[in-house]
C-alpha cells in the first residue's frame, strides 16, 4: 500500500538543502509538519511512498548522511554518491560504475532523479521499492562489498549515528532503518519546472523554435517516442529490448533474469528523460556517449535480434529533425534543489 500524504519536520529541511524551494510549512503551530512540494510538470498524484515509511525531515537528513558516507562500503571507499553524484545528474558520468577494489560491473548507474514516481528499481526492476534497492549495492560484492550485519555494527560504533537514528526512528540502528532513510532522502531528489514544463504551462517563449519542432516530432505517430517515454516523467516504467548489447557474444539478458519470461530477453527499463542532457553516457551499458548517438541509434531502428521490441523501427530522420529532437531533449533539463555533501557523524 502507498500513500501520498506526507508528514515530518520542516524545521530540518533548510539545514538539509539550504533552501525551502521543494518544501513548505504545513502548520506554523507544529514545526514538525511539512509537505513535499512537487515542481511544475510533475504529477503529485503519482508518488510512491510506502505507508510504513512516511517522509520525515529526520529520516531525510539521516538518509542524506548515509548517501554520502563511504563507510557503508567494506573498505570505506565507495558511497551511494560515488555512483550517483549530483554533479553528473545523479549518475557518475561513466559507461559503467566502479566499486571497491576498482571492480566494474556491466551496467551504467541510472539516475536517482524523480525516483519518487517509481516503485520497481534497477535496470531490470529486481527491487520492488527504493527501500529494497537501497540495500542492494551495500551487499553487492563488486559495488560496496559489505554485509548488512557488518554495516549495522560499523554504524553502531559511531556515537553520532546512534543519536541521529534515535531522532529519526526512536530505535537503535537497523538495516531496515538504513533502507528507509536512504529511500526517504532519494525521494526528495526531484526535477521539474523545465523550459518544456513552462511551455506546457503557457509560456510560449520558453521553448526555442527547434525545441518546439522537436516536441512535435517526439509526439508524432511517425517517430512515436511517446510509445515508451510517456507521461510527466517521460517513462512508462516498462521493459523493452532495443537491441543494445544483443550483438555481443555474451549478452546481458536484463529483465529476463528476473521474470524468466522469454519475451523479456535483453529487455531493460525505460529510463526517465528528465534531465537527460546531464546524464551521459546512455543506455543500460553506457555504450552511447552523446544524445546524437542515441538519436542515430533509434533512427536506425536499434539492433536486430529475435526479441527486439515491436516499437523499434527505422525512422529515416533528416539532419534537421535530429537536431530538433536534441533541442527538445535539452529542454527537459529542470530545476533541482542543490544537494551538497553534509557533515557526517563521528
Amino acid at each position: 500500500m502507498w500513500r501520498q500524504i506526507l508528514t515530518g519536520g520542516a524545521f530540518a529541511v533548510m539545514a538539509i538543502f539550504g533552501t525551502t524551494s521543494f518544501f513548505k510549512s504545513a502548520d506554523e503551530k507544529s514545526p514538525a509538519g511539512f509537505e513535499l512540494k512537487i515542481p511544475l510538470g510533475l504529477d503529485p498524484q503519482l508518488q510512491y511512498i510506502p505507508e510504513n515509511n512516511p517522509l520525515t525531515a529526520e529520516k531525510i537528513a539521516l538518509g542524506k548522511m548515509l548517501y554520502f558516507d563511504k563507510r557503508l562500503s567494506a573498505d570505506n571507499s565507495v558511497a551511494c554518491a560515488s555512483c550517483h553524484d549530483p554533479q553528473y545528474g545523479f549518475t557518475d558520468g561513466k559507461p559503467v560504475s566502479t566499486g571497491i577494489k576498482g571492480q566494474q560491473g556491466g551496467r551504467s548507474a541510472p539516475t536517482v532523479i524523480n525516483r519518487l514516481f517509481s516503485d520497481a528499481q534497477f535496470w531490470d526492476g529486481r527491487a520492488e521499492s527504493l527501500e529494497a534497492q537501497a540495500l542492494g549495492p551495500i551487499q553487492n560484492p563488486i559495488e560496496m562489498g559489505n554485509t548488512l550485519e557488518a554495516v549495522v555494527k560499523k554504524l553502531n560504533a559511531i556515537e553520532g549515528y546512534r543519536a541521529v537514528f534515535q531522532r529519526a526512528f526512536g530505535t537503535e540502528i537497523t538495516d531496515a532503518g538504513i533502507a528507509q532513510a536512504l529511500a526517504s532522502f532519494e525521494r526528495t531528489i526531484l526535477s521539474g519546472n523545465s523550459p518544456y514544463d513552462l511551455f506546457k504551462a503557457g509560456d510560449k517563449k520558453a521553448l526555442s523554435a527547434p525545441a518546439q519542432r522537436g516536441l512535435m516530432l517526439f509526439e508524432s505517430k511517425r517517430v512515436n517516442c511517446i510509445a515508451c517515454h510517456v507521461g510527466h516523467n517521460f517513462t512508462d516504467e516498462n521493459y523493452r529490448n532495443t537491441g543494445i548489447g544483443m550483438d555481443k557474444e555474451k549478452s546481458d539478458l536484463g529483465r529476463f533474469e528476473i521474470s524468466k519470461n522469454a519475451e523479456d530477453r535483453g529487455a531493460f527499463k525505460t529510463p526517465t528523460l528528465r534531465d537527460v542532457a546531464r546524464t551521459a553516457p546512455y543506455m543500460h551499458d553506457g555504450s552511447l556517449k552523446t544524445l546524437r548517438e542515441v538519436i542515430d541509434f533509434y533512427d536506425k531502428g536499434g539492433i536486430s535480434n529475435p526479441h527486439l521490441s515491436t516499437d523499434m523501427k527505422p525512422l529515416k530522420l533528416t539532419e534537421q529533425e535530429k537536431t530538433d529532437l536534441i533541442a527538445f531533449l535539452q529542454s527537459l533539463t529542470g530545476e533541482m534543489a542543490e544537494v551538497t555533501e553534509p557533515k557526517l557523524p563521528n
